[in-house]
């Protein structure tokens, strides 16, 4: 029960928070220097959901040699990224890397 109550009160305040934004739409005007800080959540939540994914695969600690593929996977498609600027490539690239390295370490 106490879970249900948990799910439930996040989900209201989510409504909430989101249907007061629409609310208000332009009435509110955020100062330039919390715009700018804003457009980056994005990139946080998302370096802070891949990079354990990344370097503790397991979840059993870190794992920094060339047995973890997606370290490897992570390192080429960062270098793809930096060279070319092209998210197709190196989405492609990185998935190749990752599932080749993989097959070829564990067959």
């Amino acid at each position: 029960m106490s879970a249900t109550l948990t799910i439930v009160g996040m989900a209201a305040i989510t409504f909430f928070i989101k249907a007061i934004i629409f609310i208000l739409g332009d009435r509110v005007a955020f100062p330039p220097l919390l715009r700018q800080a804003l457009a980056f959540v994005p990139v946080t939540v998302l370096t802070a959901i891949i990079v354990p994914m990344i370097l503790a695969p397991h979840g059993k600690g870190l794992e920094l040699g060339w047995h973890n593929p997606q370290l490897v996977a992570a390192a080429v498609a960062a270098m793809v990224c930096a060279a070319t600027r092209h998210q197709l490539a190196t989405i492609i690239v990185g998935l190749s890397v990752f599932f080749g390295w993989q097959f070829v370490l564990y067959g």
